[in-house]
């Protein structure tokens, strides 16, 4: 005897939405925010919990326990192997737990300070990742420049750009024929939006898009909201996390935090994600509990913008008066440093999760 067809939670969901009632029985319209945003899919960015030193699989299984959709593996040392075969295997794994995984590494300008042959030549470090990506099913292969310390190499940081721009120019085939994007990060302070802009239009934006981090936007001096609007229409995936901002000595100090509980209005971002970017995953990587001083008070400071403030830079300023000091997180001395280090970050990341399922986001309950 065939059992009576069964509906899914999701499927009821949107039936109701489209007859015109909402998530609480209210009208659609009373829940259009929510609404706009539940089509996004949520995800963990696995350096959000790097004190695990957990391996694929691992962090497949966790990204399932947190019912999340996507799992973005932004380091190549956490596959046990390279090989196809394992990689199409994870790829099916994590499918049957209904989880997306994207995949990245780290620098690919060959004259940047945080570049290391460890996967070889830049050429060869991004053939490995395209194809990595294309076994894995990842749409995209998330890479970096570098980091602010880049702004004060010779030529600064548009040398670095060209430099980059050129690697990137020689895979164009590879990637077009396997089907797989470039996704350059706006990482630790090393270009403003607009600056990244400028790299994925030379390099060509057919192949080559952004890994938006809302973080890192304020070590370049930008608004988070600023730096959505400028790489939205280019974002590719995400490593989001939420920031504390306020007036200091020598200029602002940053602290980032997990998700809403920090100075970013995501209410008003994730509306505005869902119309730049809505098939763009939120993948949250939380890195907290630490101060930056961006000390722009001093004339050194800008040796690292040799074309002056960037744009955005007074609602910049005008966010961070809005902001009130944190104290740096400290680690209890009744335990070790590994464990403190892995529940603390467990707990940044599990409470990100929670907010943003809170607020609409997500498509697994």
């Amino acid at each position: 005897m065939k059992s009576e067809p069964t509906i899914s939670r999701r499927d009821f969901t949107r039936s109701l939405v489209t007859v015109g009632i909402g998530l609480s029985g209210m009208p659609t319209s009373a829940t259009a925010t929510l609404n706009t945003k539940r089509h996004l899919t949520l995800g963990i960015d696995n350096y959000a919990v790097r004190a695990m030193g957990w391996k694929a699989k691992e962090l497949i299984h966790y990204a399932s326990e947190l019912h999340v959709d996507s799992l973005f593996i932004t380091d190549l040392d956490a596959f046990e192997s390279m090989g196809e075969g394992h990689l199409k295997e994870l790829r099916k794994m994590a499918a049957d737990c209904g989880v997306q995984i994207y995949v990245g590494s780290w620098s690919v300008c060959p004259t940047s300070k945080l570049f290391r042959e460890d996967w070889g030549s830049a050429e060869e470090h991004l053939a490995l990742g395209i194809r990595a990506a294309k076994a894995l099913g990842s749409p995209a292969f998330r890479v970096v420049l570098g980091g602010r310390e880049d702004r004060l190499t010779d030529g600064s940081i548009d040398a670095r750009i060209d430099d980059t721009v050129k690697v990137l120019r020689k895979s164009r085939g590879r990637c077009l024929d396997a089907g797989i994007r470039i996704a350059v990060e706006n990482h630790a302070g090393d270009m403003h939006s607009l600056e990244l802009v400028r790299l994925i239009e030379e390099a060509g934006k057919d192949f080559v898009g952004a890994n938006m981090d809302s973080g890192n936007a304020v070590w370049a001096l930008e608004d988070p909201i600023e730096n959505l609007k400028n790489l939205g229409p280019y974002a590719l995936t995400t490593s989001l996390r939420d920031t504390a901002l306020w007036n200091s000595e020598n200029g602002v100090t940053a602290q980032w935090t997990a998700m809403g509980e920090g100075m970013v209005d995501w209410e008003k971002y994730f509306s505005l994600f869902a119309r730049l970017c809505p098939n763009t995953p939120v993948n949250i990587e939380t890195i907290s509990g630490f101060n930056v001083e961006l000390a722009w008070k001093k004339d050194t400071f800008w040796k690292a913008w040799p074309h002056g403030k960037p744009k955005g830079f007074d609602k910049f300023l005008a966010w961070a008066e809005r902001g009130q000091p944190r104290t740096p997180y400290k680690r209890p001395e009744d335990k070790s440093r590994e464990l403190a280090d892995q529940q603390y970050q467990r707990g940044e990341l599990e409470r990100s999760i929670r907010y943003c399922k809170s607020i609409g986001l997500g498509r697994q309950v």
